[in-house]
């Protein structure tokens, strides 16, 4: 049977937010926060809240710049600015503790939260979601290494927010591209074709490198604090590799580790595999928000 997913939206800060909510039966449901990566927005966790909805509160925002949110003109795109809003909605929603599904841009914004808040954090699901030096590809060393003023670098960034480009970042490193539904791809370039969002994007994508330059913060918080924690991992991602989730191991040791022989987005082909590993840690280590 499939759970009641509502679809709201709330002004944080100025920001018009747009989120989704699996509305379970039990009011002392597990709670569990989806952060949404590149180029993506909440859309692409709605097998993963059609599967575990019925069971655990989900919710899934789309971060200012994606999806269906809406910032006012003049919003400052930094992944610091992108965490405020968050905090923010989590604060509005009334939520004390949960834990946390970080995938790719999910991570930054994730681990903001659990700096400035680590009495929330029940648990921490990384899937791709990159916190090490050694888990960045070459490909992605020298993406954010660019600059305003380095040769090119506009246009470059500009040309990972075409269709071919998106469709490649689902498609890449799959064992199957059929288990791949189209419309995740096509979902998230009508969003970036949007007035605005490729400057936004652009923006963040400089901003990048302020995420690798506190890695070791983060990484003194996995090792001071010791979340329950799960990776589940894509191995075949062409920006975060394997090497980048076996790092985790080194501050939480006893977290479980997952690898699957598939691409960055590892929910589109590997949701049967993975929805089970997240339910078993729910149950085990997240209390009611």
């Amino acid at each position: 049977m499939f759970p009641r997913i509502a679809h709201r939206r709330v002004v944080v800060n100025g920001v018009k937010v747009f989120y989704r909510e699996s509305l379970p039966d039990r009011p002392d449901a597990p709670v569990l926060l989806l952060l949404h990566g590149f180029p993506s927005a909440s859309h692409q966790y709605r097998r993963l809240m059609d599967s575990l909805g019925g069971r655990y509160r989900l919710i899934a925002p789309d971060y200012p710049g994606f999806g269906h949110t809406r910032a006012p003109d003049g919003f400052r795109y930094s992944f610091d600015d992108l965490a405020d809003v968050i905090d923010a909605l989590v604060g509005q929603l009334g939520l004390t503790r949960f834990a946390m599904y970080m995938f790719d841009f999910g991570a930054p914004i994730g681990f903001r939260l659990a700096l400035r808040h680590p009495e929330r954090v029940a648990g921490l699901i990384v899937q791709n979601g990159n916190a090490y030096a050694e888990g960045l590809s070459e490909a992605a060393r020298e993406f954010i290494s660019l600059t305003p003023d380095s040769p090119g670098a506009e246009q470059t960034i500009l040309d990972l927010f075409t269709l071919e480009a998106t469709r490649a970042q689902y498609e890449g490193g799959t064992s199957d591209p059929e288990l791949i539904a189209p419309e995740g791809w096509l979902l998230d370039q009508f969003f970036l074709d949007r007035p605005g969002r490729k400057q936004a994007q652009l923006a963040l994508a400089y901003d990048y490198k302020r995420n690798v330059e506190l890695y070791p913060e983060w990484q003194a918080w996995l090792r001071e604090y010791r979340p329950p924690t799960l990776i589940i991992w894509g191995v075949n991602d062409p920006f975060f590799t394997e090497a980048g989730a076996k790092a985790y191991l080194r501050d939480v040791p006893d977290a479980a580790l997952h690898l699957f022989d598939t691409g960055h987005f590892a929910l589109e082909d590997h949701v049967p595999q993975i929805a089970p590993l997240i339910a078993d840690f729910l149950d085990e280590t997240a209390v009611p928000g």
